[in-house]
């Protein structure tokens, strides 16, 4: 059985300068078009505000959304027209990919929240486990360099 799937993972850009509440509206928008265009959503993350390798549009920052989805091809030139017309959009593109299907992330917070008690938690676990190598911690970096290097003094 070939487990290598073809899918489409389309990631574009949205301004800086707006607000949170919009950047969920136009998440959901272009969700909702590319479903109503023949897609199908394998996964939606909003990867967050990041600064720009060059300047776009006067902006230095730009808020990543990272779509994949499955279809026959037609629905891209569909969405990508969607997205070329708004004005919140500053880039996009889209990408065929190769290989197993993304799995879908949780994207609500309080989901975040509990695995971030749980990473918490099992840090402090596998801090206890470990064995304690040594608690003193008057010397510095420096000496120990300085006795390394001369030994005999």
């Amino acid at each position: 059985m070939n487990d290598q799937h073809s899918y489409y993972e389309t990631m574009y850009i949205l301004r800086p300068d707006i607000a949170e509440d919009q950047v969920t509206n136009h998440i959901d928008k272009y969700n909702k078009l590319l479903e109503e265009f023949g897609g199908t959503i394998l996964d939606s993350q909003m990867r967050g505000k990041r600064r720009l390798a060059y300047q776009i549009a006067k902006h230095r920052e730009g808020i990543y959304v990272q779509l994949s989805h499955q279809g026959d091809g037609q629905h891209i030139f569909k969405i990508e027209k969607a997205m070329r017309l708004s004005e919140d959009v500053i880039r996009y593109m889209t990408v065929k990919q190769e290989g197993p299907l993304p799995t879908p992330r949780p994207s609500t917070k309080s989901s975040a929240q509990t695995s971030d008690q749980e990473n918490s938690e099992n840090k402090v676990e596998s801090k206890e486990k470990q064995p304690v190598v040594s608690t003193d911690t008057s010397t510095s970096g420096k000496g120990d360099t300085e006795t390394k290097q001369n030994p005999e003094s």
